[in-house]
């Protein structure tokens, strides 16, 4: 029996309104965010199959999503450092207007040759977080999981799991909606995609 992990972006953080990049960087949840973090746990509360277990990054903004999971479903937050947002180098705390045009020319163009100066290399952070996933699945094996991440993280490692190219995960996964849940399905080394940005809300 295959794992199934609902892999889930942290809710609205104070960046967002000026889509500045929060990376590494510890940002509190708006709250909006707050009441989106509430709102997922009332909805994983509702389903026939909640998770039996929960995942979750170290950062703050990601723990104060899971939260009201936590609680409402009688679980505890497991914290996986693995899972922790990519660092952004020289955009961290910024937004693209404040960088050099033609940093973010290349950038567009291949986000993973061209990543930021001092950025964590993103098939870096694709590997490591295809390790986490991979460990909570082999953990976990035939359960149902709540993983609560970072949109950048989480969309490289989709790519490598699904065997996508890494240079197009910005195309490919434009966003993960704020608490929304994306399914996955891991067995041995196949994964499956399940359901992407469903709404909870």
């Amino acid at each position: 029996m295959s794992v199934r992990l609902l892999l889930v972006r942290h809710g609205e953080t104070e960046w967002h309104a000026e889509n500045r990049y929060a990376g590494t960087s510890d940002v509190a949840l708006t709250e909006r965010g707050v009441r989106q973090a509430e709102r997922l746990g009332d909805f994983l509360a509702a389903q026939p199959d909640p998770p039996v277990a929960l995942y979750c990054s170290p950062l703050s903004r990601a723990q104060r999503t899971a939260a009201p999971s936590a609680t409402k479903l009688g679980l505890a937050i497991e914290t996986v450092d693995e899972l922790s947002e990519v660092h952004f180098g020289l955009a961290e705390g910024r937004v693209l207007g404040e960088l050099p045009a033609d940093l973010v020319e290349r950038f567009r163009a291949d986000p993973v040759a061209n990543a930021f100066p001092d950025a964590e290399p993103p098939a870096e952070a694709a590997e490591r977080g295809v390790r986490a996933l991979r460990k909570i699945a082999e953990r976990e094996h035939g359960r149902r999981v709540l993983v609560v991440a970072h949109n950048t993280l989480l969309r490289l490692t989709l790519c490598r799991l699904l065997g996508i190219p890494l240079a197009t995960y910005r195309a490919v996964f434009p966003r993960l909606e704020n608490a929304a849940i994306t399914e996955i399905g891991i067995d041995g080394e196949d994964t499956s995609l399940r359901r992407f940005n469903l709404p909870t809300q």
